[in-house]
Protein backbone atom coordinates (compact mmCIF):
# COMPACT_ATOMS: atom_id res chain seq x y z
CA UNK A 1 0.00 0.00 0.00
CA UNK A 2 3.03 2.27 -0.14
CA UNK A 3 3.24 5.31 -2.35
CA UNK A 4 5.11 5.03 -5.62
CA UNK A 5 7.37 7.44 -7.47
CA UNK A 6 7.19 7.17 -11.25
CA UNK A 7 8.64 8.97 -14.21
CA UNK A 8 6.42 10.73 -16.71
CA UNK A 9 4.79 8.32 -19.15
CA UNK A 10 1.59 7.73 -21.04
CA UNK A 11 0.32 5.20 -18.52
CA UNK A 12 -3.41 5.28 -17.86
CA UNK A 13 -2.57 5.20 -14.16
CA UNK A 14 -0.89 8.55 -14.53
CA UNK A 15 -3.11 10.26 -17.06
CA UNK A 16 -6.79 10.83 -16.49
CA UNK A 17 -7.33 11.60 -20.18
CA UNK A 18 -6.28 13.95 -22.95
CA UNK A 19 -5.62 17.36 -21.45
CA UNK A 20 -5.24 20.26 -23.91
CA UNK A 21 -3.89 22.51 -21.15
CA UNK A 22 -0.33 21.12 -21.24
CA UNK A 23 -0.32 21.30 -25.04
CA UNK A 24 -1.46 24.93 -24.84
CA UNK A 25 1.24 25.94 -22.34
CA UNK A 26 3.95 24.27 -24.44
CA UNK A 27 2.57 25.77 -27.66
CA UNK A 28 2.70 29.26 -26.15
CA UNK A 29 6.27 28.61 -24.98
CA UNK A 30 7.31 27.37 -28.43
CA UNK A 31 5.76 30.40 -30.11
CA UNK A 32 7.85 32.76 -28.00
CA UNK A 33 11.00 30.63 -28.13
CA UNK A 34 10.89 30.59 -31.94
CA UNK A 35 11.61 34.32 -32.10
CA UNK A 36 14.35 34.27 -29.45
CA UNK A 37 18.05 33.67 -29.95
CA UNK A 38 18.73 31.24 -27.10
CA UNK A 39 20.37 27.84 -27.82
CA UNK A 40 17.96 24.96 -28.41
CA UNK A 41 19.39 22.96 -25.51
CA UNK A 42 18.79 25.85 -23.13
CA UNK A 43 15.20 26.27 -24.33
CA UNK A 44 14.63 22.51 -24.01
CA UNK A 45 15.83 22.64 -20.40
CA UNK A 46 13.57 25.59 -19.55
CA UNK A 47 10.59 23.83 -21.15
CA UNK A 48 11.16 20.42 -19.50
CA UNK A 49 9.46 19.32 -16.28
CA UNK A 50 12.30 18.30 -13.96
CA UNK A 51 10.50 16.02 -11.50
CA UNK A 52 7.08 14.41 -11.11
CA UNK A 53 6.02 12.36 -8.09
CA UNK A 54 2.97 10.14 -8.57
CA UNK A 55 1.64 8.48 -5.45
CA UNK A 56 -1.14 6.19 -4.28
CA UNK A 57 -1.89 5.86 -0.58
CA UNK A 58 -4.65 4.33 1.56
CA UNK A 59 -6.98 6.41 3.73
CA UNK A 60 -9.80 5.19 5.93
CA UNK A 61 -13.02 6.65 4.50
CA UNK A 62 -16.52 5.93 5.85
CA UNK A 63 -15.41 2.79 7.65
CA UNK A 64 -13.49 1.36 4.69
CA UNK A 65 -10.19 1.90 2.91
CA UNK A 66 -9.93 4.10 -0.18
CA UNK A 67 -6.78 4.35 -2.28
CA UNK A 68 -6.12 7.98 -3.15
CA UNK A 69 -4.22 9.11 -6.26
CA UNK A 70 -2.12 12.25 -6.04
CA UNK A 71 0.74 14.10 -7.74
CA UNK A 72 3.40 16.74 -7.13
CA UNK A 73 5.40 18.22 -10.00
CA UNK A 74 8.50 20.38 -9.75
CA UNK A 75 8.90 21.92 -13.17
CA UNK A 76 12.04 24.00 -12.72
CA UNK A 77 14.84 24.13 -10.16
CA UNK A 78 16.59 27.18 -11.61
CA UNK A 79 15.43 28.91 -8.42
CA UNK A 80 14.63 27.25 -5.09
CA UNK A 81 12.28 26.55 -3.53
CA UNK A 82 9.76 25.56 -6.16
CA UNK A 83 6.32 27.07 -5.61
CA UNK A 84 2.78 26.19 -6.61
CA UNK A 85 -0.66 25.32 -5.35
CA UNK A 86 -2.41 22.05 -4.54
CA UNK A 87 -5.80 21.40 -6.09
CA UNK A 88 -8.45 18.87 -5.09
CA UNK A 89 -10.55 17.87 -8.11
CA UNK A 90 -11.62 14.80 -10.06
CA UNK A 91 -10.03 16.35 -13.15
CA UNK A 92 -6.53 16.16 -11.67
CA UNK A 93 -4.04 14.10 -13.66
CA UNK A 94 -0.33 14.20 -14.40
CA UNK A 95 -0.62 16.34 -17.52
CA UNK A 96 -2.71 18.95 -15.70
CA UNK A 97 -0.25 19.10 -12.80
CA UNK A 98 2.72 19.39 -15.17
CA UNK A 99 0.99 22.16 -17.13
CA UNK A 100 0.22 24.11 -13.97
CA UNK A 101 3.78 23.62 -12.68
CA UNK A 102 5.21 24.91 -15.97
CA UNK A 103 2.91 27.92 -15.86
CA UNK A 104 4.10 28.62 -12.30
CA UNK A 105 7.71 28.68 -13.49
CA UNK A 106 6.94 31.29 -16.13
CA UNK A 107 4.61 33.19 -13.81
CA UNK A 108 7.17 33.54 -11.03
CA UNK A 109 9.78 34.75 -13.51
CA UNK A 110 7.52 37.32 -15.17
CA UNK A 111 6.77 39.00 -11.82
CA UNK A 112 10.32 38.62 -10.46
CA UNK A 113 9.49 36.19 -7.67
CA UNK A 114 12.59 34.01 -7.04
CA UNK A 115 10.92 30.59 -7.11
CA UNK A 116 10.88 27.68 -9.51
CA UNK A 117 7.49 26.39 -10.58
CA UNK A 118 5.68 23.52 -8.90
CA UNK A 119 2.13 22.18 -8.59
CA UNK A 120 0.26 19.42 -6.81
CA UNK A 121 -3.10 17.74 -6.98
CA UNK A 122 -5.24 15.05 -5.41
CA UNK A 123 -7.88 13.35 -7.55
CA UNK A 124 -10.91 13.71 -5.28
CA UNK A 125 -14.12 15.70 -5.15
CA UNK A 126 -13.70 17.50 -1.80
CA UNK A 127 -17.48 17.93 -1.52
CA UNK A 128 -17.82 14.14 -1.22
CA UNK A 129 -15.84 13.93 2.02
CA UNK A 130 -16.33 15.05 5.61
CA UNK A 131 -13.95 17.56 7.16
CA UNK A 132 -12.32 14.75 9.16
CA UNK A 133 -11.79 12.68 6.00
CA UNK A 134 -10.31 15.65 4.13
CA UNK A 135 -7.94 16.21 7.02
CA UNK A 136 -6.79 12.58 6.90
CA UNK A 137 -6.22 12.79 3.14
CA UNK A 138 -4.35 16.09 3.42
CA UNK A 139 -2.11 14.99 6.26
CA UNK A 140 -1.28 11.68 4.56
CA UNK A 141 -0.48 13.51 1.30
CA UNK A 142 1.87 15.77 3.28
CA UNK A 143 3.63 12.77 4.82
CA UNK A 144 4.15 11.29 1.35
CA UNK A 145 5.67 14.58 0.16
CA UNK A 146 7.96 14.70 3.21
CA UNK A 147 9.18 11.12 2.64
CA UNK A 148 10.30 11.97 -0.92
CA UNK A 149 11.64 15.48 -0.07
CA UNK A 150 8.93 17.16 -2.14
CA UNK A 151 8.08 19.77 0.49
CA UNK A 152 10.05 22.15 2.69
CA UNK A 153 10.74 25.89 3.08
CA UNK A 154 13.92 25.60 0.97
CA UNK A 155 12.70 22.77 -1.28
CA UNK A 156 9.08 23.04 -2.45
CA UNK A 157 6.40 25.31 -0.97
CA UNK A 158 2.74 24.52 -1.80
CA UNK A 159 -0.20 26.93 -1.58
CA UNK A 160 -4.00 26.81 -2.05
CA UNK A 161 -5.56 26.17 -5.44
CA UNK A 162 -8.94 24.97 -6.72
CA UNK A 163 -10.69 22.98 -3.96
CA UNK A 164 -8.29 23.96 -1.17
CA UNK A 165 -7.82 26.93 1.14
CA UNK A 166 -6.29 28.14 4.42
CA UNK A 167 -7.69 25.17 6.34
CA UNK A 168 -5.85 22.62 4.22
CA UNK A 169 -2.67 24.71 4.32
CA UNK A 170 -2.88 24.77 8.14
CA UNK A 171 -3.09 20.95 8.18
CA UNK A 172 -0.05 20.73 5.90
CA UNK A 173 1.98 23.15 8.05
CA UNK A 174 1.05 21.33 11.25
CA UNK A 175 1.99 17.93 9.80
CA UNK A 176 5.31 19.24 8.48
CA UNK A 177 6.15 20.91 11.81
CA UNK A 178 5.44 17.65 13.66
CA UNK A 179 7.94 15.77 11.47
CA UNK A 180 10.56 18.55 11.18
CA UNK A 181 10.86 19.34 14.87
CA UNK A 182 14.24 21.07 14.64
CA UNK A 183 13.46 23.25 11.59
CA UNK A 184 13.03 26.78 12.90
CA UNK A 185 11.63 27.84 9.50
CA UNK A 186 9.10 24.99 9.30
CA UNK A 187 6.10 27.33 8.90
CA UNK A 188 7.60 28.43 5.58
CA UNK A 189 6.85 24.98 4.13
CA UNK A 190 3.50 26.20 2.78
CA UNK A 191 1.75 29.53 2.14
CA UNK A 192 -1.87 30.60 2.16
CA UNK A 193 -2.13 29.70 5.86
CA UNK A 194 -4.50 31.41 8.33
CA UNK A 195 -2.93 34.57 9.78
CA UNK A 196 -2.82 32.96 13.23
CA UNK A 197 -0.63 30.16 11.88
CA UNK A 198 1.92 32.24 10.04
CA UNK A 199 -0.21 33.52 7.19
CA UNK A 200 0.00 37.07 5.90
CA UNK A 201 -2.75 39.69 5.82
CA UNK A 202 -3.90 40.42 2.28
CA UNK A 203 -3.32 36.91 0.91
CA UNK A 204 -7.02 36.04 0.52
CA UNK A 205 -7.76 38.91 -1.87
CA UNK A 206 -4.33 38.91 -3.52
CA UNK A 207 -5.09 37.18 -6.82
CA UNK A 208 -8.24 39.21 -7.46
CA UNK A 209 -6.52 42.42 -6.39
CA UNK A 210 -3.56 41.66 -8.65
CA UNK A 211 -5.94 41.11 -11.57
CA UNK A 212 -7.51 44.48 -10.86
CA UNK A 213 -4.10 46.19 -10.87
CA UNK A 214 -3.24 44.49 -14.19
CA UNK A 215 -6.51 45.55 -15.86
CA UNK A 216 -6.21 49.06 -14.46
CA UNK A 217 -2.74 49.43 -15.99
CA UNK A 218 -3.99 48.21 -19.37
CA UNK A 219 -7.01 50.51 -19.56
CA UNK A 220 -4.87 53.48 -18.50
CA UNK A 221 -2.35 52.72 -21.27
CA UNK A 222 -3.31 55.39 -23.82
CA UNK A 223 -1.34 53.74 -26.65
CA UNK A 224 -3.02 50.40 -26.07
CA UNK A 225 -6.51 51.87 -25.73
CA UNK A 226 -6.04 53.80 -28.98
CA UNK A 227 -5.10 50.54 -30.70
CA UNK A 228 -8.23 48.86 -29.32
CA UNK A 229 -10.41 51.92 -30.12
CA UNK A 230 -11.37 52.28 -26.47
CA UNK A 231 -11.31 55.17 -24.04
CA UNK A 232 -8.89 55.13 -21.12
CA UNK A 233 -10.00 54.33 -17.58
CA UNK A 234 -12.48 51.91 -16.03
CA UNK A 235 -15.46 54.22 -15.61
CA UNK A 236 -17.20 53.30 -18.89
CA UNK A 237 -16.16 49.62 -19.04
CA UNK A 238 -18.66 46.75 -18.93
CA UNK A 239 -17.25 43.59 -17.34
CA UNK A 240 -18.32 39.93 -17.28
CA UNK A 241 -16.66 37.60 -14.76
CA UNK A 242 -16.71 33.82 -15.02
CA UNK A 243 -16.27 32.27 -11.60
CA UNK A 244 -17.40 33.80 -8.32
CA UNK A 245 -14.89 32.11 -6.07
CA UNK A 246 -12.07 33.87 -4.29
CA UNK A 247 -10.46 35.26 -7.45
CA UNK A 248 -13.63 36.18 -9.34
CA UNK A 249 -15.35 37.77 -6.36
CA UNK A 250 -12.43 40.01 -5.39
CA UNK A 251 -11.65 40.95 -9.01
CA UNK A 252 -15.28 41.93 -9.59
CA UNK A 253 -15.42 43.83 -6.29
CA UNK A 254 -12.29 45.91 -6.95
CA UNK A 255 -13.27 46.63 -10.57
CA UNK A 256 -16.76 47.70 -9.46
CA UNK A 257 -15.40 49.93 -6.69
CA UNK A 258 -13.22 51.81 -9.19
CA UNK A 259 -15.97 52.55 -11.68
CA UNK A 260 -16.44 49.50 -13.90
CA UNK A 261 -19.95 48.08 -14.41
CA UNK A 262 -20.22 44.35 -13.70
CA UNK A 263 -22.90 43.24 -16.18
CA UNK A 264 -22.57 39.46 -15.75
CA UNK A 265 -21.33 36.85 -13.28
CA UNK A 266 -21.06 33.19 -14.33
CA UNK A 267 -20.95 30.20 -11.99
CA UNK A 268 -21.10 26.41 -12.43
CA UNK A 269 -24.89 26.26 -11.95
CA UNK A 270 -25.90 29.33 -13.97
CA UNK A 271 -25.26 33.03 -14.44
CA UNK A 272 -26.77 36.38 -13.47
CA UNK A 273 -26.83 39.39 -15.80
CA UNK A 274 -27.87 43.01 -15.53
CA UNK A 275 -26.84 45.56 -18.19
CA UNK A 276 -27.20 48.33 -15.58
CA UNK A 277 -24.77 46.64 -13.24
CA UNK A 278 -24.66 44.01 -10.50
CA UNK A 279 -23.92 44.87 -6.89
CA UNK A 280 -21.10 42.41 -6.22
CA UNK A 281 -21.29 42.65 -2.44
CA UNK A 282 -25.07 42.09 -2.44
CA UNK A 283 -24.60 39.10 -4.76
CA UNK A 284 -22.00 37.66 -2.39
CA UNK A 285 -24.42 37.98 0.53
CA UNK A 286 -27.08 36.19 -1.55
CA UNK A 287 -24.64 33.43 -2.52
CA UNK A 288 -23.53 32.86 1.07
CA UNK A 289 -27.16 32.66 2.19
CA UNK A 290 -28.57 30.53 -0.64
CA UNK A 291 -25.49 28.57 -1.73
CA UNK A 292 -25.80 29.83 -5.31
CA UNK A 293 -25.70 33.10 -7.25
CA UNK A 294 -28.85 32.07 -9.17
CA UNK A 295 -32.12 33.64 -8.12
CA UNK A 296 -30.45 36.93 -7.17
CA UNK A 297 -33.06 39.69 -7.12
CA UNK A 298 -30.69 42.29 -8.56
CA UNK A 299 -30.16 40.50 -11.87
CA UNK A 300 -31.67 38.08 -14.36
CA UNK A 301 -30.74 34.41 -13.95
CA UNK A 302 -29.59 32.50 -17.04
CA UNK A 303 -29.47 28.71 -16.70
CA UNK A 304 -26.83 28.16 -19.41
CA UNK A 305 -24.13 30.13 -17.64
CA UNK A 306 -21.34 29.64 -20.14
CA UNK A 307 -23.44 31.24 -22.89
CA UNK A 308 -22.89 34.53 -21.03
CA UNK A 309 -19.23 34.38 -22.09
CA UNK A 310 -20.54 35.45 -25.49
CA UNK A 311 -22.59 38.42 -24.20
CA UNK A 312 -21.65 42.00 -25.00
CA UNK A 313 -18.96 43.50 -22.75
CA UNK A 314 -15.68 45.40 -22.87
CA UNK A 315 -13.69 43.17 -20.51
CA UNK A 316 -14.16 39.43 -19.95
CA UNK A 317 -12.55 37.86 -16.87
CA UNK A 318 -12.51 34.03 -17.03
CA UNK A 319 -11.68 33.14 -13.41
CA UNK A 320 -12.90 29.54 -13.20
CA UNK A 321 -11.07 26.57 -14.77
CA UNK A 322 -8.88 25.97 -17.80
CA UNK A 323 -10.04 25.57 -21.44
CA UNK A 324 -13.27 27.56 -21.00
CA UNK A 325 -12.73 29.53 -24.23
CA UNK A 326 -12.04 27.15 -27.11
CA UNK A 327 -12.29 27.04 -30.87
CA UNK A 328 -16.02 26.31 -30.57
CA UNK A 329 -16.91 29.60 -28.84
CA UNK A 330 -13.92 31.91 -29.47
CA UNK A 331 -15.46 33.38 -32.61
CA UNK A 332 -18.54 34.43 -30.64
CA UNK A 333 -16.69 36.33 -27.91
CA UNK A 334 -17.57 40.05 -28.02
CA UNK A 335 -15.14 41.36 -25.37
CA UNK A 336 -12.29 43.60 -26.49
CA UNK A 337 -10.09 42.60 -23.54
CA UNK A 338 -9.84 39.17 -21.90
CA UNK A 339 -8.02 39.15 -18.55
CA UNK A 340 -7.23 35.57 -17.57
CA UNK A 341 -8.03 35.18 -13.89
CA UNK A 342 -7.87 31.38 -14.11
CA UNK A 343 -4.95 29.29 -15.29
CA UNK A 344 -5.24 28.40 -18.97
CA UNK A 345 -8.86 29.48 -19.62
CA UNK A 346 -8.12 29.94 -23.36
CA UNK A 347 -6.89 27.01 -25.44
CA UNK A 348 -4.03 27.48 -27.89
CA UNK A 349 -6.49 26.72 -30.73
CA UNK A 350 -8.83 29.51 -29.59
CA UNK A 351 -6.24 32.24 -29.11
CA UNK A 352 -5.48 32.82 -32.84
CA UNK A 353 -9.21 33.27 -33.44
CA UNK A 354 -9.38 35.93 -30.73
CA UNK A 355 -6.23 37.70 -31.89
CA UNK A 356 -7.51 37.82 -35.46
CA UNK A 357 -10.62 39.60 -34.13
CA UNK A 358 -8.35 42.19 -32.46
CA UNK A 359 -9.00 41.01 -28.89
CA UNK A 360 -6.32 41.85 -26.32
CA UNK A 361 -5.60 38.68 -24.33
CA UNK A 362 -3.97 39.52 -20.99
CA UNK A 363 -2.22 36.26 -20.07
CA UNK A 364 -2.73 34.25 -16.90
CA UNK A 365 1.01 34.07 -16.20
CA UNK A 366 0.87 37.80 -15.47
CA UNK A 367 -2.75 38.63 -14.66
CA UNK A 368 -3.32 36.06 -11.90
CA UNK A 369 0.19 36.24 -10.44
CA UNK A 370 -1.00 38.25 -7.42
CA UNK A 371 -1.41 35.07 -5.39
CA UNK A 372 2.19 33.95 -5.78
CA UNK A 373 3.51 37.48 -5.23
CA UNK A 374 1.80 37.66 -1.83
CA UNK A 375 2.72 34.03 -1.12
CA UNK A 376 6.31 35.16 -1.57
CA UNK A 377 5.73 37.87 1.02
CA UNK A 378 4.26 35.27 3.40
CA UNK A 379 7.28 33.01 2.89
CA UNK A 380 9.62 35.93 3.63
CA UNK A 381 7.62 36.68 6.78
CA UNK A 382 7.94 33.06 7.94
CA UNK A 383 11.70 33.04 7.36
CA UNK A 384 12.25 36.44 9.01
CA UNK A 385 9.97 35.60 11.97
CA UNK A 386 8.61 39.14 12.14
CA UNK A 387 5.33 40.71 11.04
CA UNK A 388 5.58 43.33 8.29
CA UNK A 389 5.27 46.81 9.80
CA UNK A 390 6.02 45.72 13.35
CA UNK A 391 9.27 47.69 13.64
CA UNK A 392 8.41 50.84 11.72
CA UNK A 393 4.64 51.49 11.98
CA UNK A 394 4.82 53.61 15.15
CA UNK A 395 8.01 55.34 14.05
CA UNK A 396 6.32 56.37 10.78
CA UNK A 397 3.27 57.61 12.69
CA UNK A 398 5.51 59.73 14.94
CA UNK A 399 7.39 61.18 11.95
CA UNK A 400 4.13 61.96 10.13
CA UNK A 401 2.67 63.61 13.24
CA UNK A 402 5.72 65.87 13.51
CA UNK A 403 5.39 66.85 9.84
CA UNK A 404 1.69 67.67 10.36
CA UNK A 405 2.50 69.83 13.38
CA UNK A 406 5.14 71.73 11.40
CA UNK A 407 2.75 72.32 8.48
CA UNK A 408 0.04 73.51 10.88
CA UNK A 409 2.44 76.00 12.47
CA UNK A 410 3.55 77.35 9.08
CA UNK A 411 0.05 77.61 7.59
CA UNK A 412 -1.98 78.49 10.67
CA UNK A 413 -4.50 75.78 9.72
CA UNK A 414 -5.37 72.93 12.06
CA UNK A 415 -6.50 69.43 11.06
CA UNK A 416 -9.33 67.73 12.89
CA UNK A 417 -8.50 64.68 15.01
CA UNK A 418 -9.96 62.42 12.32
CA UNK A 419 -7.94 64.10 9.55
CA UNK A 420 -4.80 63.95 11.66
CA UNK A 421 -5.29 60.21 12.29
CA UNK A 422 -5.66 59.48 8.57
CA UNK A 423 -2.58 61.48 7.52
CA UNK A 424 -0.35 60.34 10.37
CA UNK A 425 -1.22 56.66 10.20
CA UNK A 426 1.72 54.29 9.71
CA UNK A 427 1.46 51.33 7.35
CA UNK A 428 0.45 47.98 8.84
CA UNK A 429 1.08 44.54 7.36
CA UNK A 430 -1.84 44.53 4.92
CA UNK A 431 -0.97 48.03 3.68
CA UNK A 432 2.61 46.95 2.97
CA UNK A 433 1.53 43.70 1.31
CA UNK A 434 -0.95 45.49 -0.95
CA UNK A 435 1.62 48.16 -1.76
CA UNK A 436 4.20 45.53 -2.69
CA UNK A 437 1.65 43.71 -4.84
CA UNK A 438 0.64 46.91 -6.63
CA UNK A 439 4.24 47.87 -7.35
CA UNK A 440 5.01 44.37 -8.66
CA UNK A 441 2.00 44.28 -11.00
CA UNK A 442 2.72 47.77 -12.36
CA UNK A 443 6.43 47.09 -12.94
CA UNK A 444 5.74 43.71 -14.56
CA UNK A 445 3.12 45.22 -16.89
CA UNK A 446 5.57 47.76 -18.24
CA UNK A 447 8.34 45.16 -18.65
CA UNK A 448 5.98 42.96 -20.68
CA UNK A 449 4.78 45.89 -22.78
CA UNK A 450 8.37 46.84 -23.63
CA UNK A 451 8.53 43.54 -25.54
CA UNK A 452 4.99 44.04 -26.90
CA UNK A 453 5.73 47.48 -28.32
CA UNK A 454 9.46 47.08 -28.97
CA UNK A 455 9.69 43.79 -30.88
CA UNK A 456 8.04 43.81 -34.33
CA UNK A 457 7.79 40.00 -34.22
CA UNK A 458 5.61 40.12 -31.10
CA UNK A 459 1.93 40.41 -31.99
CA UNK A 460 0.26 39.59 -28.66
CA UNK A 461 0.72 40.17 -24.96
CA UNK A 462 1.12 36.50 -24.05
CA UNK A 463 4.12 36.09 -26.33
CA UNK A 464 5.60 39.27 -24.84
CA UNK A 465 5.14 37.84 -21.33
CA UNK A 466 6.72 34.52 -22.31
CA UNK A 467 9.73 36.30 -23.82
CA UNK A 468 10.17 38.33 -20.62
CA UNK A 469 9.91 35.17 -18.52
CA UNK A 470 12.14 32.95 -20.69
CA UNK A 471 14.86 35.62 -20.81
CA UNK A 472 14.99 35.83 -17.01
CA UNK A 473 15.12 32.03 -16.58
CA UNK A 474 17.74 31.74 -19.32
CA UNK A 475 19.98 34.21 -17.51
CA UNK A 476 19.87 31.99 -14.40
CA UNK A 477 21.20 29.04 -16.42
CA UNK A 478 23.66 31.07 -18.50
CA UNK A 479 25.23 32.47 -15.33
CA UNK A 480 26.24 28.90 -14.42
CA UNK A 481 28.30 28.56 -17.59
CA UNK A 482 26.51 25.31 -18.56
CA UNK A 483 25.30 26.61 -21.92
CA UNK A 484 27.49 28.36 -24.52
Amino acid sequence: MASTAKKSSGSAALFHGHNPFLESVNAYFDKAAAIMGHPKGLLDQIRACNSVYYMQFPVRIKGGIQVIQAWRAEHSHHKLPTKGGIRYALSVDQEEVQALAALMTYKCAVVDVPFGGGKGGIRIDPKAYTVEELERITRRYTVELIKKNFIGPSVDVPAPDYGTGPREMAWIADTYQAMAKDDINALGCVTGKPVGQGGVRGRTAATGRGLYFAVREAVNDATLMKKLKMTTGLSDKKVIVQGFGNVGYHAAKFLMETGATIVGIIEWDGAVVNPKGIDVDALNVHRNKKGSITGFAGAKTIKDGNSVLEHDCDILVPAALESQIHKGNAGKIKAKIIAEGANGPITSEAEPILLKKGVLVMPDMYVNAGGVVVSYFEWLKNLSHVRFGRMDKRFDEGANTRIISTVEQLTGKTLTAAERAVVARGADEEDLVNSGLEDTMIASYHTIMEHYYGNPKVKDMRTAAFISSIDKIAQSYLSLGIFP
